[in-house]
């Protein structure tokens, strides 16, 4: 289905989410080969018993040992850079979502259809069933379409929260009186769980964040059924 997996991090549910994967594995990589390398050069030095009593300096390896690592930043820095402006492109979003940060629950807004706006409550562990995710579950989930590019716009009513979805490799800081702007494109259906990842308060572990994946028609089927209750 093309999702990308990998064994530390969530599923991939967006290209963005498949692009920070791949960066992640490119940067372990470089840290397994760098610590290969140092590891190897203290054990040398740990068992060579050979000595040189008037070596003071030597400018190669110096040059060399101070060259390298520059190299080896550039190889993690390009990479990185390029990411960064990926996440922050928006491609003329078919939809738009405001999710609003609170003390403890979310606001969310479809700007688009204005009839539609609700909160988002953390679902009390009387309500769930044996199949959802105690403490993840909510009682209004975001309904998104799949295939299309999404602008999310957070903000906050009170404290600094973050609306952070790994699955979609979405993460930004809901500022009160900012309005912050992220894109996103969700390949696949499903839902998709996060949570507020900023210490915004008592209660800022159970604000929960549950993104619903749907066809765009499912989409549409339901933007009609609440625009006309």
């Amino acid at each position: 289905n093309g999702n990308m997996k990998s064994p530390n991090l969530q599923d991939a549910a967006s290209p963005l989410m498949e692009q920070l994967i791949f960066f992640h594995d490119h940067a372990m990589l470089v840290l397994i080969l760098i610590t290969t390398l140092v590891g190897f050069m203290l054990s040398s030095l740990l068992f060579n018993s050979l000595t040189n009593r008037i070596l003071l300096e030597h400018q190669t390896i110096e040059t060399i040992w101070t060259i390298l690592p520059a190299i080896i930043l550039i190889f993690i820095a390009l990479p990185s850079l390029r990411l960064l402006y990926l996440l922050d492109e928006v491609n003329n979003p078919s939809v738009t979502l405001k999710a609003i940060g609170r003390q403890w629950y979310w606001s969310y807004e479809y700007s688009d259809f204005t009839q539609i706006s609700f909160d988002s409550y953390m679902a009390s562990s009387q309500d769930i069933s044996e199949s959802e995710f105690r403490l993840l579950e909510v009682d209004n989930r975001s309904i998104l379409p799949m295939n299309t590019q999404i602008r999310a716009l957070i903000s906050a009513g009170d404290v600094i929260h973050s609306w952070t979805v790994p699955a979609l490799g979405v993460k930004a800081s809901t500022v009160p009186g900012r309005l912050n702007q992220i894109k996103f494109q969700i390949n696949r259906p499903g839902l998709f769980y996060g949570q507020c990842s900023e210490v915004c308060g008592a209660n800022h572990s159970f604000m929960p964040i549950v993104v619903e994946s749907t066809s765009i028609k499912s989409f549409l089927n339901w933007i009609s059924f609440n625009s006309d209750n």
